[in-house]
């Protein structure tokens, strides 16, 4: 399934060389400045309250950018995170693609409550459903399904929803067991 992106052509030298015709020098740089502090801030609410003021980011509730999580410098206004959710240690967020011929953007979406582990890239339109985990390092190139367990690159679905909730149920029956 491809991503859900905007594609735009470019004519002569590559999309990146004319990156000031796609978004202003300044808004990259108070963006860049913005993230930069918020990369190294330890306190959660703090973080989210400057991404939320000044890159008008969506942020759900209780959500937790841990260390060094890179959000979009260009276009961040189209990152969507959910309550509860956690975003791993030097995850990328990105919300747009230059490469030679053209550039892409496309809108992120992060359910309620996802796992996303430290180092993983988010490549632009692609959606995270409610409950999903994504495994570290990975590099996620197209949707995951709520409840799943996605991981590495390329990125596949390990468990489904359904799996996740039997594994569930089998480590509540694990607790409950007395060790002999």
């Amino acid at each position: 399934m491809a991503r859900n992106t905007e594609r735009y052509r470019v004519e002569g030298a590559n999309s990146l060389w004319n990156i000031y015709d796609t978004v202003s020098f300044w808004k990259v740089m108070k963006c860049f400045i913005v993230i930069q502090v918020g990369r190294f801030t330890p306190f959660l609410r703090v973080k989210n309250w400057l991404y939320r003021t000044f890159l008008n980011m969506t942020i759900g509730k209780q959500t937790s950018l841990a260390l060094m999580v890179m959000p979009d410098t260009m276009f961040p206004e189209r990152i969507f995170i959910g309550d509860n959710t956690v975003i791993g240690f030097n995850t990328t967020i990105l919300a747009h693609e230059y490469l030679i011929e053209e550039y892409r953007l496309g809108d992120v979406h992060i359910g309620k409550e996802v796992m996303i582990g430290a180092n993983t890239t988010i490549l632009p339109g692609v959606t995270i459903g409610d409950g999903a985990i994504v495994s570290a390092a990975t590099l996620v190139h197209k949707d995951v399904p709520a409840g799943c367990l996605a991981g590495g690159n390329p990125m596949r679905i390990i468990y489904t929803a359904e799996q996740m909730a039997e594994r569930k149920r089998n480590e509540a029956v694990e607790w409950c067991t007395p060790k002999k």
